[in-house]
């Protein structure tokens, strides 16, 4: 019976978490599209909900399922942009959309399924353990450096400055909405959850690292490259996350060693195609004309470098009396 209980909230939180990337990547395309109306009538909603429903996900699935999934919502970002927008999904764009899909598939075959942690004494046990308050001070040490020294000096220029804060801050907005999440649960059970001081000390905590993270991630996204900004904040988002869960809750305890492997591998592979699907989407490359592309990526060189060469030789600033003088055209 508690297993069949668990199985059937791994399965909630797992649908939660694709339906929620499905309604935050739609979202990103009535923003886009500019459809004023549908934006009035259900777009904003669609963001609200989307968060809403990922963040119900942590309350019912492991963190370790929950977060790498919202990859999927970069992909359906795109998969609309191509029908709705009219922006063209050129062949690395496809390949690493199917790899996105095939890494979700793996990490959801071999993600944990048990739950060990089901009340607020438990989850209060759980952080007072010495790894975690060890691992909690590292991050508040590199969160703090980070913003009152390296943003100051080094945020305009470097990318990893801003989307470090937001990765870090958010190990703890994770752990507090799946605290929180045990708490609605506890509540509806009939547990005096709200008399219990770790629930505010979870919401306050959601409430100032969730404030910091928009924060800093809007900064991000006001000086860089959106196509830079959303890869690698997912990367560090998912890699802390991931980290956090196997120190905090032990997800990964009752894995066997391919259950790892596996896990380690799907992420891996959601990485590889969200990198293909931003870092080539502006390259014109099909099936049709990938033999050209590579033709005039290997002739692009040598006619640079030829180039040059006889503009060093023309362009002489001294030019002999009996010598004719060359002049060069330049386009």
């Amino acid at each position: 019976m508690g297993q069949g209980q668990g199985n059937y909230g791994f399965y909630i939180g797992l649908g939660l978490a694709v339906f929620s990337s499905f309604l935050i990547g739609s979202s990103v395309i009535l923003k886009k599209k500019g459809l004023l109306r549908l934006v009035e009538k259900g777009g904003t909603r669609a963001v609200g909900g989307g968060e809403a429903a990922n963040f119900a996900a942590y309350a019912f699935a492991p963190a370790t399922i929950v977060t790498p999934l919202g990859a999927l919502s970069v992909l359906i970002s795109a998969i609309l942009s191509s029908y709705l927008l009219g922006e063209r999904l050129n062949l690395l764009g496809k390949l690493g959309c199917m790899l996105s899909l095939v890494g979700s598939t793996v990490m959801v075959i071999h993600a944990p399924e048990d739950e060990e942690v089901t009340t607020l004494d438990e989850m209060l046990s759980k952080l007072k353990e010495p790894g975690f308050l060890a691992y909690a001070a590292i991050l508040l040490a590199v969160c703090f450096l980070s913003i009152f020294y390296l943003a100051p000096h080094y945020g305009q220029s470097n990318i990893l400055i801003y989307l470090t804060i937001c990765s870090v801050i958010g190990a703890f907005s994770v752990s507090s909405v799946k605290g929180l999440g045990i708490a609605i649960k506890g509540f509806f059970a009939g547990r005096p959850v709200l008399q219990h001081p770790l629930t505010w000390i979870l919401v306050i905590t959601l409430v100032a690292s969730i404030t910091t993270q928009i924060n800093y991630l809007n900064k991000s996204l006001d000086i860089f490259n959106t196509s830079l900004v959303f890869p690698i904040y997912y990367v560090l988002f998912t890699t802390i996350v991931i980290t956090t869960s196997i120190i905090l809750f032990k997800e990964w305890v009752t894995m066997t060693v391919v259950d790892i492997i596996g896990t380690v591998c799907g992420f891996l592979t959601i990485i590889l195609g969200v990198f293909l699907l931003h870092a080539f989407k502006d390259m014109d490359v099909s099936l049709g004309n990938l033999p050209q592309v590579l033709q005039n990526e290997q002739q692009g060189p040598v006619t640079q470098d030829d180039k040059n060469i006889l503009i060093e030789v023309d362009n002489s600033s001294v030019a002999p009396e009996d010598k004719p003088k060359v002049f060069t055209t330049y386009t």
